[in-house]
C-alpha cells in the first residue's frame, strides 16, 4: 500500500525534555521536526548481533526479512531460537548467535497462474495440546495462500528445529475461492493467544487492505496436525471524525482501506493492541467482543491525501494538528514486555522516523507513554541499527550468557552495506537490559 510519507524525524525526546517539549507545544500541534532546525534525540541502543542478510530478488529466493518471534529453550536457555519470516523466502531460525539453523520454504503455487506462498507475521503458543503430547508450537500467516502455517518446535532435531503440522484440510482464512486468494485480500498480521479460563488457543489474524480482524481458534486433530476454524471477526474504522466536524480517512490506492498488521496480546487482562499502519494503536478485548479504544494516534493522523495514479503515491495537504506526537507511520512490530512484578511495556514499532515507542501495559495507567528509543550502528560500524523495522519480538528472560537480561530481536529494512541496487534487510539482536536502561533512565 502507498502511503503518505512524511519528512525523517528524530523522534521526540524522553522523560523531563519530553515533558519540557509538550509544554511549549500548542495543544494539538506537531513537535519540530529535522527540517525546522531542531533536532529531536531519544536513546540509542546497539544490536550485539546481526542475521546474514536476505535479498529480495530472484538470486535472493525473493527473501525479505519480515517479522521474528523468539522462542526460549527453558532446559538449555544457550540454545534458545529465533523464528522470522522473510515473505516468499518462506521462515529462517536463528540461534542466539544470528546464524541460521534452518530455512523453510514457502509453499509453492496453486497453479502456474496463482499467488506462490508468502510468510507474512509469525507468532509462538505454548504448550499446544496435541494427541502425541503438549508441543510448542510456531504459527505463520501465509498470506499468498490466505492460510495459516503451524510448526512444531523439536529442539535438537536432525532436521531443523522446525516440523510442519499443519493440516492439508485448513481452510483460506478469509477467501472463498482461488481466484479471491490471488487478489490477496489475504491473512496478514497475526498475535496468538491462549485463554487461561478455558487453556484453548487463538490467533488473531489481520486481513492485508482491510480494517478485519479474525479470531481463530486452533485445532488440533486426531492425526496429530493443526487446523483452525473461525470464532468471529471485527472491522476496525476505515474513516475517522476529526475534532473539526470532518471525515478523513487515509490515503491509499483504490479500493483499499487501512490495514492492521503489527499485533500483540497481553495474557494478563486478555487484551489485544493492533496496529493499524496509517491511523495508531487500538485496544481492544482479544476476543473481539468489545468496542475497540484508539490509545494513540500516528502523527500524520488527519493530514488529506490525494492519491496519483501514475506515481503511485500520495500527496499530502495541510496537516491540521490531530495527530499524535510519539508515532511516525506506519506503526509496526508490535510486541509485548513483561516484567516479573506485573509492569511491562507494549513496544511499537515507529517505522517512519526509525524509533520505538513504549506504553504501560497496565490498563489503571491508561496505556500511558513512558519514552521511546532507537536501535542504532555500533560504533565500529560493524553492525547496522533497524531502519523502517517491519516487526520486532521481545523475551524478558535469561537467555544463557548471550543475553542474561533477555533478549529484542528487530527488523531491519535496510540492512548494510548494500550489494550495489538489491533490496536488503534482516533481524538486529540487542541486550533487553540495554533497551530497559534507556526507556527507564
Amino acid at each position: 500500500m502507498f502511503r503518505l510519507r512524511p519528512a525523517r524525524s528524530a523522534g521526540l525526546v524522553l522523560g523531563t525534555a519530553l515533558a519540557a517539549l509538550a509544554a511549549a507545544v500548542p495543544a494539538g500541534a506537531h513537535p519540530a521536526h529535522p527540517s525546522s532546525g531542531a533536532v529531536l534525540a531519544l536513546p540509542g541502543v546497539t544490536p550485539r548481533a546481526e542475521t546474514p542478510t536476505l535479498y529480495d530478488d530472484e538470486a535472493g529466493g525473493n527473501a525479505n526479512a519480515d517479522d521474528p518471534a523468539i522462542w526460549r529453550n527453558a532446559a538449555q536457555p544457550d540454545r534458545s531460537l529465533v523464528i522470522a519470516t522473510a515473505k516468499e523466502g518462506g521462515l529462517r531460525v536463528y540461534d542466539l548467535d544470528a546464524r541460521q539453523v534452518q530455512a523453510i520454504p514457502a509453499p509453492p503455487a496453486a497453479g502456474p497462474d496463482d499467488a506462490p506462498g508468502r510468510f507474512n507475521n509469525v507468532d509462538l503458543v505454548h504448550g499446544l495440546r496435541l494427541p502425541s503430547g503438549r508441543a510448542d508450537v510456531s504459527v505463520t500467516t501465509d498470506r499468498g495462500h490466505d492460510r495459516l502455517r503451524i510448526h512444531r518446535i523439536a529442539p535438537g532435531r536432525a532436521g531443523g528445529p522446525l516440523v510442519d503440522i499443519t493440516d492439508p484440510a485448513a481452510p483460506p482464512v478469509f477467501s472463498s475461492n482461488q481466484d479471491e486468494i490471488n487478489d490477496q485480500q489475504t491473512a496478514y498480521g497475526l498475535a496468538t493467544w491462549t485463554d487461561a479460563a478455558s487453556g484453548r488457543s487463538y490467533a488473531l489474524v489481520s486481513r492485508r487492505n482491510r480494517t478485519t480482524v479474525a479470531l481463530l481458534e486452533l485445532t488440533p486433530t486426531a492425526t496429530g496436525t493443526v487446523t483452525y476454524r473461525k470464532v468471529r471477526s471485527l472491522d476496525l474504522p476505515s474513516a475517522f471524525r476529526l475534532p473539526d466536524g470532518t471525515s478523513w480517512t487515509p490515503c491509499g490506492e483504490p479500493d483499499e482501506l487501512p490495514q492492521i498488521e503489527g499485533m500483540v496480546v497481553d495474557p494478563a487482562n486478555g487484551m489485544l493492541y493492533a496496529g493499524q499502519e496509517d491511523v495508531g494503536i487500538w485496544r481492544v478485548r482479544a476476543d473481539l467482543t468489545a468496542a475497540p479504544k484508539l490509545i494513540d494516534r500516528v502523527r500524520e493522523y488527519g493530514v488529506p491525501g490525494v492519491y496519483d495514479e501514475e506515481t503511485e503515491e500520495c500527496s499530502a495537504g495541510a496537516d491540521p494538528g490531530f495527530g499524535g506526537t510519539r508515532l511516525a507511520a506506519d506503526v509496526e512490530g508490535l510486541t509485548l514486555l513483561t516484567e516479573p512484578d506485573g509492569d511491562g511495556y507494549i513496544l511499537a514499532s515507529s517505522q517512519g522516523d526509525d524509533t520505538f515507542a513504549a506504553y504501560d501495559r497496565e490498563l489503571e495507567d491508561a496505556n500511558e507513554y513512558e519514552g521511546g528509543f532507537r536501535v542504532t550502528a555500533t560504533a565500529d560500524g560493524a553492525i547496522d541499527g533497524s531502519e523502517e523495522c517491519d516487526g520486532a519480538a521481545v523475551l524478558n528472560a535469561p537467555l544463557g550468557t548471550r543475553y542474561p537480561h533477555g533478549l529484542l530481536v528487530v527488523q531491519d529494512g535496510h540492512d548494510t552495506p548494500v550489494d550495489g541496487d538489491r533490496e536488503a534487510t534482516n533481524f538486529a539482536f540487542v541486550d533487553l537490559g540495554e533497551v530497559l536502561d534507556g526507556i527507564d533512565g
